[in-house]
Parts: structure tokens; C-alpha cells; sequence
């Protein structure tokens, strides 16, 4: 019963589109009418404007070609296909079977012919892996409402764009420095690929210590570049840092003044500050090495002896070891005077005021007041003044005879003689008040007297 029927209404059908097609004018218009009344339902509304011509999707009553015919107008599908990318292109199934098995339409044109189960889905077959903060994200963070799901980029500038605080500066590779697993979560960044490796104290620097308002191109690579601020030598010292400087800290200095130049610091120089010698460029100017030349302003002889300081001086200081031969000078130290510090002669440091005379540093231990005249060294020697010798008979015109021989000096010098001892020789002159004769015959003692005793009077 039931195959007479089915054999019954084909025959019908058959017999139906045979009047059909005899009643149209035009065997086409007849075809497109027939299959207007043959079509199951409704197109989506992304496809209604297809329905006038079932030929845009379907090979008339056939079901082969038709994946061909969706492909003509979805070009990004083919074009992922043919590149064996995106979801359609990674999936094998695709590959091997037609469109209308996922996609079915004529349900009406608010039918869901995607038919994606968010839930579901899995992300890896597409081209964006769901890894660390996106893995907990919902769909629609990504993907926009009413917009294909294709259409969601996949770069991480195209998501954060309002996110990211570089405002662009660093380019739309936020990949390259961070993590998926958050913003503050850094890849190892190798600084050494942009020319200025991070070595010593600059490994523990912030980015924004050196890249202020995130600038990170056009930036100096040289120290005074970043470090003019902090240079305590206000350039003097010119701009090249790492003359003198490490980069592990400042102070840190690896320059060596005796061996990175021909002058070595030696005695109080080791002491003495950068900037006491170098006032200006230490490396643009070409000081003196000589004594002189720094020390000139220093020189308490005022230039009397000359330029050569190192003659007497040594550089442990202007006063500790002072070596100068005293010998070479008009005069040489004997005696008591080697044990004499300069300042006891030189009372400045004009060394050559000194006058070489006794009497110049002696007169106030001039016992004899300036009556043996200021020829000191005629009676005494550099060993002491209880020292001394002269011979009376013999440097002299006048013998000390008689009684003459216990007599002091200056009972017979008693002027002061600046130049010379020279006195006169006749007795009135020191003895008028041993005279009993009051003068009365004259004054040439010696003609009665003679030197041992007023006494002992001969007549000659």
C-alpha cells in the first residue's frame, strides 16, 4: 500500500511540473518559478538578496558545487583555506566535506546558521591561543557585538590600544617585553641589543631613570649625556667619565695619576685634590711639571732663589725635609750654626737679606758693647763665644808686656769701634789719672817707666 502511494504521488509530481513547464512561456522562467515553489524556507538575512536566483548557492537539482558557489562570495574562508589557516583552514573536516553540513540555511532569517556553542569551543584551532589572562576572559571582551568572529584581531595593539601607557612611543610589538599573564609581568629584555649593555650600577637603574616620559630612541649612550647633574668637577674634567670613572659607582675611580701620566704623586701631592691643580679642562689643558708652575703664588722667597724648588724642597711638604747645602752660599754653617734652624738667621724668607756679618744676628750678645768693633771672628770661632783666641804681641802693634798682660780688654778699649781696634799706643791715654806728676813731664811715660809697675821708675 505504502509503495503504490510513494509510486502515486512521484508520478504526480512528475506530472505537475510537466504541466508546469508546458503552461510558462520561457523553459527558464518555468525553472525559476519551480524552484521558488520547491524551496524549503527563508534565507538568513545576510543571504535574503540571493533568493530571487537559487543559482547563487545551488547547482539546479544537484548537490555538488555548492561549497564552490559559498566560497565565490566568502573570500576570507577560501583565501583561509587555501592557506591553511584560521579556524576553517586548521580544521580537517573542512577540508573534506561541503559547507551545508555546519551550515545550513532556508530556516527563516533569524536562523543561527553558525551555531558556535561558546561554551564549547575550542580556541586552538584558530589562530589566537588562549593563554594566561586571556584563558579567563569571556568572548565578548574580544569580540564585539554584531561583528563577524573573524573580524577580532588578533595583535595585541588592536585589543589595548587604550591600555597601553606608551602612547605608541614603543611601537605595536607589546609582545616583545611583556608576559600574557599581565601587563607588570616583563620577558627578559637583553638591553645589550640596543648598543648600551646594562653594566655595573646601571642593571639595578629603573627604565624610567634613563627613559623619562618612556622617550627610548635618540637617546645619548655617553655618561655626561645622562650624569652631567651629577658632575661634582662642573666640567672641568671634560666629558669623558670613563677616563677616570666605573660604571659599578662613582667612586670608584681606576685612574692612576702615576701611571696615566708623566707626573707621579708622590709626598703631600697624593693628597691633594683633582681640582687644586687642574682649575679648568684636566684634559684639554697642558699644566706645568715643574715646581714653579703650581707653586708660584707659594713661593715665600719671593723669586730671590729662583724657579728651582725641588733644590731644597721635597714633596712630603714645603717644611719637612728640607735639604740645601749651605756650604755652596757666601756662608758656610760651622759650628754651633749647623744646629741653627733658618728662621734663627732668616727672619723672612728672603733668604738672601741676611746680612753674613757676626754682628748682624749677634749684636744683642755682643758683650764687649761694640768696643772690639763688629769683627767678631777676629777673636772668636763658630764653636762658642767662651772659645775664642788672639794674640795680642803678634796681630797687633802693640805687645802686651808687664802688667799689660793681666789686663782686661776693656779697660783699654773702651770706645765702641765699628770698623777697626786701632787705638793710641801712648800710655797717657789710658793712664792720665795714674799720673802723680799732673803732666809735668809730659806724656812719654816710657822714659822713666816701663810696663811692669809705675813703681819700678829708672831714669834713662
Amino acid at each position: 500500500m505504502y509503495l503504490v502511494s510513494s509510486i502515486t504521488l512521484r508520478a504526480v509530481r512528475q506530472v505537475l511540473a510537466g504541466v508546469f513547464l508546458l503552461l510558462m512561456p520561457t523553459p527558464s522562467l518555468a525553472q525559476s518559478l519551480l524552484e521558488r515553489l520547491v524551496m524549503p524556507g527563508d534565507l538568513i538575512e545576510g543571504h535574503a538578496e540571493l533568493e530571487d536566483d537559487c543559482s547563487n548557492c545551488h547547482v539546479s537539482f544537484s548537490e555538488e558545487g555548492e561549497s564552490e558557489l559559498c566560497l565565490d562570495c566568502h573570500e576570507l574562508v577560501d583565501r583561509d583555506i587555501a592557506e591553511r589557516r584560521g579556524f576553517h583552514g586548521r580544521r580537517q573536516e573542512v577540508l573534506e566535506q561541503e559547507c551545508r553540513y555546519c551550515h545550513t540555511d532556508h530556516d527563516g532569517r533569524d536562523a543561527d546558521i553558525v551555531q558556535l556553542d561558546t561554551e564549547t569551543f575550542d580556541h586552538t584551532d584558530t589562530d589566537f591561543m588562549l593563554e594566561g589572562a586571556h584563558a579567563i576572559l569571556p568572548c565578548a571582551s574580544c569580540h564585539a557585538d554584531e561583528a563577524k568572529f573573524r573580524d577580532a584581531p588578533n595583535d595585541c595593539v588592536g585589543c589595548h590600544e587604550e591600555d597601553q601607557p606608551h602612547q605608541g612611543r614603543l611601537g605595536t610589538d607589546c609582545a616583545a617585553c611583556h608576559e600574557e599573564t599581565g601587563w607588570a609581568e616583563l620577558k627578559p629584555f637583553d638591553h645589550s641589543e640596543t648598543g648600551f649593555a646594562l653594566a655595573g650600577a646601571h642593571a639595578e637603574v629603573t627604565c624610567t631613570s634613563c627613559h623619562v616620559g618612556e622617550v627610548y630612541e635618540g637617546l645619548p649612550t655617553d655618561c655626561i649625556g645622562c650624569h652631567q647633574i651629577q658632575d661634582v668637577h662642573a666640567g672641568r674634567f671634560g666629558e669623558e667619565c670613563d677616563t677616570c670613572h666605573v660604571v659599578e659607582a662613582w667612586t670608584e675611580v681606576r685612574f692612576e695619576h702615576d701611571r696615566d701620566t708623566e707626573f707621579s704623586l708622590v709626598g703631600a701631592h697624593e693628597d691633594a685634590a683633582c681640582e687644586a691643580c687642574h682649575a679648568t679642562n684636566a684634559f684639554a689643558e697642558d699644566l706645568a711639571t715643574d715646581c714653579f708652575g703650581c707653586h708660584e703664588a707659594d713661593d715665600a722667597h719671593e723669586g730671590q732663589l729662583g724657579e728651582a724648588c725641588d733644590t731644597c724642597h721635597a714633596p712630603a711638604g714645603w717644611a719637612v725635609d728640607v735639604a740645601f747645602d749651605h756650604d755652596i752660599t757666601r756662608f758656610p754653617l760651622l759650628g754651633l750654626h749647623t744646629l741653627v734652624p733658618c728662621e734663627g738667621c732668616h727672619l723672612d724668607p728672603a733668604f738672601r737679606s741676611a746680612e753674613p756679618s757676626c754682628a748682624s744676628c749677634h749684636q744683642d750678645d755682643d758683650i764687649h758693647e761694640g768696643s772690639l768693633s763688629d769683627q767678631c771672628e777676629t777673636c772668636h770661632n763658630p764653636n762658642g763665644w767662651e772659645f775664642w783666641t788672639f794674640d795680642h804681641d803678634t796681630e797687633t802693634d802693640f805687645a802686651l808686656t808687664g802688667a799689660h798682660q793681666g789686663v782686661s780688654c776693656g779697660s783699654c778699649h773702651t770706645q765702641a769701634a765699628a770698623a777697626s781696634l786701632a787705638i793710641s799706643q801712648d800710655c797717657v791715654l789710658c793712664h792720665a789719672e795714674d799720673d802723680v806728676h799732673d803732666g809735668r813731664f809730659g806724656k812719654n811715660c816710657s822714659s822713666c817707666h816701663d810696663t811692669q809697675s809705675f813703681e819700678d821708675a829708672r831714669l834713662r
